[in-house]
């Protein structure tokens, strides 16, 4: 190949990178968009309950997740959905039961955004489960996870544990907000809501 062939060749492959990255911005654009307007330019008295968190110091890792039956599964399968996450052992004492119920109702209250929430339970042990609070939260999809992995991703309250929480992953795959321990459902529906409201993308 002569020299101009290779700096035609050049230039072609800069401005593939160049419309890929257009595209790319062109899909993030409205849920960035909705970040900003929400949570950056905040309108007057506007407040989030739930904590802001930065997704890029915590990407989703390899949590060596798999469904009940043993199927490898993980959490880029919801790309494109709004993710409610709650992490807790099989036994799921009654904190964790009141938590995953609350998942259930606020999906509820979503109304007609329902469709654009999942809900997910990380396990993090092979305890079986109790077979009728899993009749309670139908519908609650349940992967078995690593349990250290967990517990290096997720970001907690000081002196409190990821089982305390609901977090918020976006349809980007992003984490990007948790809910305080004992969390209102009130309040955790108006920032669903102004989320779902504001984005035009899962």
């Amino acid at each position: 190949m002569d020299q101009n062939q290779t700096q035609t060749s050049k230039t072609a492959q800069r401005k593939g990178r160049w419309k890929l990255m257009a595209v790319l911005l062109v899909c993030a654009a409205p849920l960035l968009a909705s970040y900003l307007t929400y949570y950056v330019i905040k309108p007057s008295g506007r407040t989030n309950y739930g904590t802001l968190l930065d997704p890029r110091a915590h990407p989703i890792p390899p949590l060596g997740a798999a469904t009940l039956d043993g199927k490898p599964s993980g959490l880029e399968a919801y790309k494109g959905k709004w993710v409610m996450l709650n992490v807790d052992a099989g036994a799921c004492e009654q904190a964790c039961r009141d938590q995953l119920v609350q998942m259930r109702q606020l999906r509820i209250m979503t109304g007609k955004d329902r469709e654009r929430v999942e809900r997910v339970w990380l396990i993090t042990d092979n305890t079986p489960l109790d077979t009728m609070l899993m009749k309670v939260i139908e519908g609650t999809d349940m992967l078995r996870v690593q349990p250290d992995a967990v517990t290096k991703w997720l970001p907690v309250e000081q002196g409190g544990s990821a089982a305390d929480h609901i977090y918020l992953i976006d349809p980007l795959g992003n984490l990007m907000m948790r809910f305080p321990k004992n969390a209102e459902p009130n309040k955790v529906k108006k920032d669903l809501g102004k989320l779902l409201k504001a984005s035009a993308i899962g």
